[in-house]
């Protein structure tokens, strides 16, 4: 199962990775992505070092969250697009850090009496694309167990999150907000 997430994260940053560089091209009706030739693509040492420090970057601040002394929240670039996946009552789009912190993050928080405190499981990452697989416990004020599970696929610019597409057990997290 570990395997699967890994092979799963490694896909997301891997077509992803590909993709940056890329503009859209129309035929028949769908949509493709070409590479743009007048991109210049990094050399191999700055993706080197970018995918390094980036992953660098997420894990300090899972620790940070981890230790009760920051939070991965605390990258987001003030412009941030936050996306949950899926078709449950908490999926959507959030278009900025204050946006994603008033209408996702407080109210988890409010139902929560103690804090999510994650357990990194695998780490992908690949120039300014990085994806974390983890799981999230917690207690309810109402003396229940959340538990549930993560993987994010954050694009980082200049060591801010930018984007983040949130998979999720959604059903679990509604669960928890009702």
């Amino acid at each position: 199962m570990q395997r699967a997430w890994l092979l799963a994260g490694a896909l997301l940053v891997s077509t992803f990775a590909s993709s940056v560089h890329a503009e859209p091209v129309e035929r028949i009706g769908t949509t493709s992505t070409v590479a743009s030739s007048n991109t210049v693509a990094p050399s191999p040492g700055d993706t080197t070092t970018r995918t390094a420090e980036n992953e660098a970057t997420i894990r300090a601040a899972f620790d940070a969250w981890r230790a009760g002394t920051g939070s991965v929240f605390d990258l987001l670039a003030d412009d941030a697009q936050w996306t949950v996946a899926g078709g449950s009552p908490v999926s959507g789009v959030y278009t900025s850090k204050q946006d994603f912190l008033d209408r996702a993050v407080a109210p988890i928080l409010a139902r929560l009496a103690t804090p999510i405190v994650p357990e990194v499981q695998h780490v992908v990452a690949q120039g300014d694309a990085v994806v974390v697989v983890w799981r999230g416990t917690a207690r309810a004020h109402d003396g229940s167990a959340y538990t549930n599970h993560y993987a994010w696929h954050m694009e980082l610019e200049g060591g801010r999150i930018v984007r983040v597409v949130a998979f999720l057990d959604t059903w679990a997290l509604d669960a928890l907000m009702e």
